[in-house]
């Protein structure tokens, strides 16, 4: 405890210098902007500072990707409770009564209930990132590089459990992702891999302009092909402060929201989205009145709010001390720190103790930010609502094409910012889900570093990967959950869900 204490105190020190203060409202504040924008999202968001985070330092830089995700999750109840129109995939449960709060005059409530969830969640989730994190780290110095490479193929296998759509495709995903990963100069030997004679490809292709690419220009085409009308509330919003009884009705959903975000937030390829349609239906199902779900029960707005913000935060766990991206933000600031010099993993906790403690302690300094940010700045928010995308996109462009340039001054890198926007769109139209191509990028080439250690240790004997118990018991849960996806009752029912999801 008392390390923990000593920990959290330079943490907190780092975090509450002024201009980490900046970067973390920077981050909290645009993270709400576009939570609210429809159609833009903390992946692409996040993908498109990537290059700005160069010039700043790691610990500043990350504090601000960080508010943008965290950030999102609270914007993103606003358009979903105003407009039925998610900001947020994991706001998506959050309209279903939010929406009808609004139109029974209880708009006001609504977004209270989701705020003060979404902080407690926030605050709590923090807690559990600073108590559990460092022991999972102490506990991941003793893995080797065959457990290493198990708990990957671990974390690839859950990514595509938990894509939307087919397991197929998902599969097809990360095996594109993994190919792309071993574009480059060889690790071991220094020869060059797949370049086709072009010398920029001998550094590996550039992370930024993937992540930019599938992510923020696809988004851009998909969303001027499916822009819809918004139409805000006109109605003046008023009680944002919820009465005693609501206040007793969020209180049990938000403390079960937030024990099942935060658990589901660790699993790869779960996090927000998730902890957020898994709290919704826990409610509904202990309720003694289910019939009111659907109809405006405040209970529906409080538990996924709170379980989509614990669920983003306790994502930062196996990120940080693992070096195993849960989602696609994770792998985004995976890249963060990869591009900065940092090798992510257990290290980094003893090697950047002050940039791993300042991220975290930030957390609560961006959870406060936040309540102020949003509530009082409701009329604000809904006022964004009224500019059309059309008017947004060539910003977006522009921003990313200078940042994208600005980090090598090569235009080869321009050439493969308009390759992966034009693949990740294409991909989005044949129904294949961007985020495991990302997650299988990032983590293959690390993949591949850890399999030929492993095996130059064990003089080429495959047998190292089954003798080792944690890189077994990690390639058993692998196959486990592999097996259980490929279930016929259960594919049908997942794609399901999905498709109820995308609609």
């Amino acid at each position: 405890m008392t390390e923990l204490v000593a920990n959290l105190g330079l943490g907190l020190s780092v975090a509450f210098t002024w201009y980490n203060v900046l970067f973390c409202f920077a981050g909290v504040l645009l993270g709400t902007l576009v939570g609210v924008l429809p159609g833009i999202g903390p992946t692409a968001t996040i993908a498109l500072l990537l290059p700005v985070t160069l010039n700043y330092d790691p610990s500043s830089a990350l504090i601000m990707l960080a508010g943008v995700y965290y950030g999102a999750q609270y914007g993103g109840s606003t358009t979903a409770i105003l407009l039925n129109l998610p900001g947020e995939s994991s706001s998506a449960v959050t309209a279903i009564d939010g929406y009808r709060m609004g139109r029974l005059g209880r708009a006001g409530p609504a977004l209270a209930a989701a705020a003060l969830s979404s902080f407690f969640a926030g605050t709590v989730a923090t807690f559990l990132l600073a108590v559990f994190a460092p022991p999972l780290a102490v506990a991941a110095l003793r893995f080797g590089p065959a457990d290493y490479f198990s708990l990957m193929v671990l974390g690839l296998v859950c990514a595509i459990a938990l894509a939307h759509g087919s397991v197929l495709k998902a599969v097809g995903m990360v095996l594109v992702g993994l190919l792309f990963g071993l574009v480059g100069a060889d690790l071991f030997s220094g020869m060059q891999r797949f370049t086709f004679g072009q010398i920029e490809l001998a550094d590996k292709i550039n992370f930024v302009s993937v992540a930019i690419g599938i992510f923020g220009i696809a988004e851009i085409l998909r969303n001027l092909e499916n822009e819809k009308a918004r139409e805000a509330m006109v109605t003046k919003i008023t009680n944002l402060f919820p009465s005693k009884d609501d206040l007793k009705r969020i209180v049990a959903p938000a403390i079960r929201g937030t024990a099942l975000g935060s658990v589901l937030g660790v699993l790869p390829g779960g996090g927000a989205i998730l902890a957020a349609f898994a709290s919704y239906t826990v409610e509904k199902r202990i309720s003694k009145t289910p019939e009111i779900f659907g109809q405006g029960a405040i209970e529906g707005v409080a538990a996924p709010e709170a379980a989509n913000n614990a669920g983003a935060q306790t994502s930062f766990i196996p990120t940080l001390t693992l070096g195993i991206p849960a989602n696609p933000v994770m792998a985004l600031m995976l890249g963060a720190m990869l591009i900065q010099g940092i090798v992510p993993g257990p290290r980094v906790m003893t090697n950047e103790p002050e940039l791993f403690w300042g991220v975290i302690a930030s957390m609560w300094i961006g959870n406060g930010l936040l309540v102020l940010l949003n509530l009082p700045l409701i009329g604000l928010w809904v006022r964004l609502l009224t500019i059309p995308y059309y008017m947004l996109f060539p910003a977006i462009l522009c921003f990313a094409c200078i940042g994208i340039y600005a980090i090598n001054s090569n235009a080869f890198d321009l050439y493969e910012l308009t390759l992966f926007g034009v693949l990740g769109y294409v991909l989005v139209r044949l129904g294949c889900e961007p985020a495991p191509l990302l997650l299988g990028f990032v983590l293959g080439p690390l993949m591949e570093e850890n399999l030929r250690r492993a095996l130059i240790i064990s003089r080429g004997d495959p047998m190292v990967f089954v003798s080792r118990p944690i890189s077994l018991g990690l390639l058993i849960t692998a196959l486990l959950v592999l097996i259980i996806v490929l279930l016929p009752g259960i594919a049908r029912r997942r794609e399901a869900v999905f498709q109820e999801d995308g609609d």
